[in-house]
């Protein structure tokens, strides 16, 4: 995949991720714009509020983990990293369990464990956990990311992303996270792996 067309998916990826929530907004103030029954636009004024809350979860958690917020050399408090993720996860399926020292750690590798928790996510279709460690000192960040639930998998065409590996087919937006968390592992030589068993998935790094 060259430049080009990393960029461009990745900005497919992010526009995916923003028209659900953005659509059901403009859905509900249309509710709220026709309808007069109090009941109804009581309704609507709530789907518009969770839909608003969780798009502005989503650019949030983008900002970070695909842009390149913070300056070069930046470190991130773990704690928000972590306030992000349970936002990105907030109204779904998955159940997140961040056991993540206090620390600052150097921007990519802060990057790197906010895509391995979305990737893990992703591994579970019909919800499930997703629990997130970390080593304890600072100045050697390494974490351990649990996917389990009852159909936890991994698409082979991610499992390949993730390893850098050439997909058979064309790539596309579908393929571009766990690239982009395999080009973030290969610049921190962290070692990433990707591992799965009946109903988990583990990524470990570090």
């Amino acid at each position: 995949m060259n430049d080009l067309d990393f960029s461009a998916f990745l900005v497919s990826r992010v526009c995916h991720d923003l028209v659900s929530p953005l659509g059901a907004v403009v859905n509900g103030l249309e509710v709220l714009e026709d309808e007069r029954d109090a009941a109804m636009r009581a309704d609507a004024l709530k789907i518009v509020a969770s839909s608003a809350a969780q798009a502005l979860a989503r650019i949030q958690f983008m900002r970070i983990a695909f842009g390149a917020a913070g300056s070069a050399g930046a470190e991130l408090d773990l704690g928000e990293v972590g306030r992000l993720v349970s936002g990105l996860f907030a109204g779904s399926k998955i159940t997140l369990e961040w056991n993540v020292v206090h620390a600052h750690w150097p921007k990519d590798w802060a990057k790197l464990i906010m895509n391995a928790s979305l990737l893990a996510a992703d591994c579970l279709p019909r919800g499930g956990v997703v629990s997130v460690t970390s080593s304890t000192d600072p100045s050697a960040p390494s974490f351990k990311i649990r996917a389990s639930g009852s159909h936890a998998r991994i698409l082979e065409e991610v499992e390949k992303a993730v390893r850098g590996e050439a997909n058979s087919g064309a790539p596309d937006a579908r393929g571009v996270q766990p690239y982009l968390t395999h080009k973030l592992a290969r610049t921190l030589n962290a070692g990433l792996t990707l591992t799965a068993g009946e109903g988990v998935v583990e990524l470990a790094a570090g």
